[in-house]
């Protein structure tokens, strides 16, 4: 049977089929031919559940928010902001072109987003310092990995909703992994500068520093009234990206005055396209999953991977491993519907937080989305720079090393993403 659902998914996606046609049909067909007598009813009624969640509710706000920060000034002022406090150091500017990246998907939420509005600015300025045109695509597209990791984050949300997890904690937990990767990027980039001879930029004076904080204070103010209102119990997760959107459309529109009521309605449209898609993955991919329990494959196939007395850590790499795995090929969202269901209820018999899960799921998210064959980051990049799809991930590699290493580090040392989470909410 398992065999029937890999061979069907991966003959529609050869057809050049979009992913939604082969995570729909896979459980119909599957369920045709080994449940006859089984209501078809059952998987709409699964696809109804998948999307019943209010949580699901935050999930359309903040892509809302991304659209309308990525379309304004805000990632102008964090690149100036940043700029002015790293751009003198070795590597300055792929340091500054990390952090604004960090920065930005505090804001922002979306890994693509970040892509364009981060990438599209300083993908010149590395070139103008004689930045390789590769190492710099390669940067970009996983330094907006990070966007993932530091709240808001969308996986965040979505696992939160398929296991129960609580969406806050889960958006506190990850500030930890996400500062872990942008520090290894920063060294990353230092060592790299050193080796392709980049040449230091002049230290900015102290008044034009405090010239770019002044005008990124808005901005920055973002996340921190996000996470501190969740932090602080104001409000929840879900109110708290109604209180992103209301930020970012006064800020853009009435402050920077940078967009007008009338963009909003285009960007309310492309909003809402975005919104469907997802939407619609999480439908069928709580029915595929419903339809994978149904069929008892986790009892079939787990017990030989895991042993009879599986330890956490064995467990939890073999989570990261499968969501590694799962994220190289299709979006994470439906790795998250499919695999969650699957690993959650073995974690939880062995006493393991399901908030660390959970950061370490989405660590996999972000890096399924700079990874060969079909990352999305790597797609947003050729559209964006109209380089090839070999020129985007010439030198992807060393990222990818340094985000593994970031996965065994919070896997070996937990409370790296627990801190956080134990100071905010124990």
């Amino acid at each position: 049977m398992l065999l029937l659902m890999i061979g069907i998914m991966c003959f529609f996606l050869i057809l050049g089929f979009p992913m939604i046609v082969p995570l729909a049909l896979t459980p119909v067909i599957v369920a045709a031919v080994y449940f006859p007598l089984l209501d078809p009813m059952n998987l709409v009624q699964q696809m109804l559940v998948g999307v019943r969640p209010l949580s699901l509710v935050a999930v359309p706000m903040f892509i809302f928010a991304a659209d309308v920060i990525s379309t304004g000034q805000v990632a102008r002022r964090l690149i100036d902001f940043v700029m002015a406090f790293f751009g003198h150091t070795r590597g300055g500017l792929a340091v500054t072109t990390t952090a604004a990246c960090t920065f930005f998907g505090a804001v922002s939420g979306s890994t693509q987003a970040t892509v364009v509005a981060i990438g599209g600015t300083m993908r010149p300025y590395l070139l103008r310092d004689r930045y390789d045109d590769s190492f710099s695509i390669a940067l970009i597209i996983n330094a907006a990995g990070i966007a993932l990791l530091i709240p808001p984050s969308i996986s965040m949300i979505i696992y939160g909703v398929v296991t129960g997890s609580s969406v806050g904690e889960l958006f506190i937990a990850g500030i930890g992994p996400g500062l872990l990767v942008f520090l290894l990027f920063s060294l990353y980039c230092s060592f790299a500068a050193r080796t392709m001879d980049i040449v230091r930029t002049p230290k900015v004076p102290l008044a034009d520093r405090l010239k770019a904080l002044k005008k990124a204070v808005i901005p920055i103010g973002f996340p921190l009234i996000i996470l501190g209102g969740i932090y602080s119990g104001k409000f929840s997760p879900t109110e708290a990206a109604a209180v992103a959107v209301l930020y970012a459309v006064a800020v853009e529109v009435l402050v920077y005055r940078h967009i007008g009521w009338k963009d909003l309605y285009r960007i309310s449209l492309s909003t809402g396209i975005v919104t469907a898609v997802v939407f619609i993955l999480v439908a069928a991919g709580a029915a595929f999953s419903w339809l994978i329990g149904y069929a008892r494959i986790p009892e079939m196939i787990l017990p030989p991977l895991l042993g009879e007395n599986p330890s956490m850590v064995r467990l939890l790499l073999i989570i990261a491993a499968s969501y590694f795995i799962g994220c190289m090929f299709v979006d994470s969202i439906v790795v998250i519907m499919i695999l969650a269901p699957i690993f959650h209820p073995i974690a939880m018999k062995l006493g393991i937080d399901p908030i660390l899960i959970g950061v370490l799921v989405t660590m996999q998210a972000a890096i399924g989305a700079v990874t060969p064959p079909f990352g999305c980051n790597i797609f947003t990049a050729m559209a964006v720079f109209r380089r090839p799809y070999a020129d985007v991930v010439r030198r992807i590699t060393p990222f990818l090393a340094l985000y593994i290493l970031a996965t065994l580090i919070v896997i070996f040392f937990p409370s790296l993403s627990l801190f956080l989470r134990d100071l905010a909410f124990r």
